[in-house]
């Protein structure tokens, strides 16, 4: 899920080791577009906190933008977007589903699962290789196993709003601490 194509997933294993030495990790990557103009999207996070900022996608921008200059992996034009997750993020990897546990999101599956493919409720952890869910409606904690997801993404919620709040005003506050005690 953090790449859709054998392309995405290419460009993973070459950019991956570029973001992890920046200090983040890839939450998702998306080459999008034809054969004219295309557009490297990566969503990024620090995975102390989650968070990313502006200055973070700065900052992993000009080190990916080094590396695809030398390797140049995608055949011609393509624009690079180094962005963040954003609160209702998606969920690519599997933990994200522990991280996000009691908060509301969305299922695709690539195979019908009780004659549905698509799913919505309440997170409720992980469990081995699967993913449990408390269904809308249901009494019993669904596992959906994590290979058959192809798309996940969290609701946005007033929760989830406070959450990302929280997390800001805590990156805000260790910098003005920080900056206060140099």
């Amino acid at each position: 899920m953090r790449g859709k194509t054998a392309e995405d997933l290419r460009l993973l294993e070459l950019l991956d080791p570029v973001a992890e030495a920046a200090g983040y990790d890839i939450v998702r990557l998306r080459l999008m577009g034809g054969s004219e103009q295309r557009r490297l999207q990566i969503m990024a996070e620090r995975p102390q906190d989650g968070d990313m900022n502006v200055e973070d996608c700065a900052r992993l921008s000009r080190a990916i933008s080094e590396v695809m200059d030398a390797a140049d992996p995608i055949s011609g034009e393509y624009v690079l977007e180094v962005s963040s997750p954003g609160v209702d993020r998606p969920l690519t990897r599997l933990k994200d589903f522990e991280t996000f546990e009691g908060y509301e999101a969305r299922l695709e599956l690539d195979r019908l699962a009780e004659g549905r493919k698509r799913f919505k409720g309440v997170l409720a952890g992980v469990e081995g290789d699967q993913v449990a869910i408390d269904l809308d409606g249901e009494a019993e904690t669904a596992l959906v196993p994590f290979a058959w997801i192809t798309e996940a993404k969290l609701v946005l919620s007033d929760e989830l709003m406070k959450r990302g709040a929280d997390i800001r005003a805590a990156r805000l506050a260790a910098e003005q601490q920080q900056t206060t005690s140099e």
